[in-house]
């Protein structure tokens, strides 16, 4: 194992902080009007240097494949640069010798910490059952707790998570067989639908959302983001700015002709030519409001249990391909977001406002 840097400890790139924040690798790219964001990749160790040059990072957070294993620990020595968190997505009844291999890399490489994205369908085709998924989930905890690698399940797009109706219900089974359910908390993935018919639709809550009884903006009282934080289940949370009924991804198409999803709206103001539609500051708010919230818990909450938080502007189709901004200076803004709003959070709390 080659974990360098701060280790286990919640050490910060910027002073006093109580979590731990990570860069996905997926976000790790300079492009420019002349460069568009593509799925080509700098070299693993190009990247380690640019999130550690930032300086508002404390982590770089992406699974090593086997074949580049000994690329992240030259990486991580040479730049003192810990691997704290992973992600990967399966399909279940197809992927479970990957899902364990996995939990074992995150060991070996430090990483406390797997993310899970689960499809939806079963690899023969139906739906997964509540019951199949508190099964898997306790599967995969009792194989990580033997290797000391907590699972963490994400709510996001195409995995059962999108039906988000789904997500308290069996959260609430878990822990009534006395295991924490670890949630991590990418709100993008439901502030992007807010207003979206179709979106809504996909994730079977138009009709709740319409009439009231489920709430998405994370400013209303009583929404999914007061609910999940208020169920103590939120591990880990990710920024990704997106707009409410934003702007498909109009720069790339999928096989059917269709724009991608527009699942990021960029946190800096782009320059001319550098994305496809017009760009408003206050489309970001419900992003950064969802953050706050989880920071206002964490500081008013002794047992929360949130310990990572990741930015996640990425070059996929449905994100950021085909954009001409810098995607890593995005993902450098949104950290400082972040650790600004802890100070602001800290304010506040200090002074009884919360």
């Amino acid at each position: 194992m080659a974990a360098g840097g701060n280790g286990g400890a919640v050490a910060s790139a910027n002073g006093e902080f109580p979590f731990l924040l990570g860069c996905n690798g997926r976000g790790v790219q300079v492009s420019s009007l002349d460069r568009p964001v593509s799925l080509d990749e700098l070299p693993i160790g190009e990247q380690f240097r640019l999130v550690k040059e930032s300086g508002v990072f404390d982590y770089f957070d992406r699974i090593p494949l086997r074949e580049n294993f000994a690329e992240y620990e030259r990486a991580m020595q040479k730049y003192d640069l810990p691997v704290h968190t992973a992600s990967w997505f399966y399909m279940l009844g197809r992927d479970e010798a990957l899902m364990y291999d996995n939990l074992g890399i995150c060991r070996d490489v430090g990483a406390k910490c797997h993310n899970i994205m689960t499809f939806t369908h079963h690899a023969d085709g139906h739906v997964l059952t509540d019951d199949e998924i508190v099964a898997h989930y306790m599967d995969v905890y009792e194989r990580g707790l033997q290797l000391g690698v907590e699972p963490s399940f994400e709510l996001h797009v195409n995995m059962w998570t999108e039906s988000m109706a789904r997500v308290t219900p069996i959260a609430r089974r878990i822990q009534a067989q006395g295991v924490p359910f670890n949630y991590t908390m990418d709100y993008s993935h439901v502030n992007f639908k807010i207003g979206n018919p179709r979106e809504l639709d996909i994730s079977e809550c138009r009709e709740a959302a319409e009439s009231g009884a489920m709430v998405l903006d994370p400013f209303e009282e009583g929404s999914l983001c007061d609910e999940w934080l208020g169920l103590g289940i939120v591990k880990w949370i990710q920024l990704r700015t997106v707009g409410p009924n934003q702007p498909e991804n109009l720069w790339v198409k999928n096989d059917d002709g269709s724009f991608a999803r527009g699942i990021q709206y960029p946190i800096v103001r782009p320059k001319p030519g550098e994305w496809h539609s017009p760009w408003h500051a206050y489309m970001l708010e419900p992003s950064k409001e969802a953050i706050r919230k989880a920071l206002r818990y964490h500081a008013t909450h002794a047992n929360s249990p949130l310990r990572y938080i990741t930015t996640e502007m990425i070059n996929l189709a449905d994100y950021g391909l085909g954009a001409k901004y810098n995607l890593f200076e995005q993902n450098v803004e949104a950290a400082k977001f972040i650790r600004r709003a802890w100070k602001e959070t800290q304010a506040l709390n200090a002074a009884g406002l919360l």
